[in-house]
């Protein structure tokens, strides 16, 4: 197994309840534990639309046989079960997961980047991510 941190945030709906059901989803993964859950802060939309809500974020940290790849596309078919749809880039959404690191892999692909390229650029992934590191 090999340890993850994923980034987790909400804008629309009830948010700290989307936060809450994406966590026990990922918990639910075949070959996957949870291993450490951040507190959730608010935080200011970056980018996209305005006039957005605020988003809730949080991370977590997490074991897992699942290859990178397979975890991705788990987490977006989760994103999908808690009513993600596409939408306009940094748009407001339902859910976001990220996958931050991925053990001390580096993939740079189209559809997969780690780390996540804006990890420490952002002040709402360092914040709950220095909680659980």
């Amino acid at each position: 197994m090999v340890t993850c941190y994923l980034g987790i945030g909400s804008n629309l709906g009830n948010r700290g309840k989307n936060i809450r059901l994406a966590i026990q989803k990922i918990r639910a993964l075949k070959n996957t534990e949870l291993l450490k859950t951040s507190g959730i802060i608010e935080t200011k939309p970056m980018g996209g639309p305005r006039n957005q809500g605020k988003f809730l974020n949080a991370a977590i940290k997490i074991k897992t046989k699942l290859t990178p790849h397979l975890l991705l596309k788990k987490l977006k078919q989760i994103e999908t079960e808690l009513g993600r749809a596409k939408t306009i880039r940094y748009g407001p959404r339902v859910i976001d997961l990220d996958i931050l690191f991925y053990a001390d892999k580096i993939i740079n692909r189209n559809n997969l980047k780690i780390p996540h390229p804006k990890v420490f650029k952002r002040e709402f992934v360092i914040r709950p991510l220095l909680e659980i590191v």
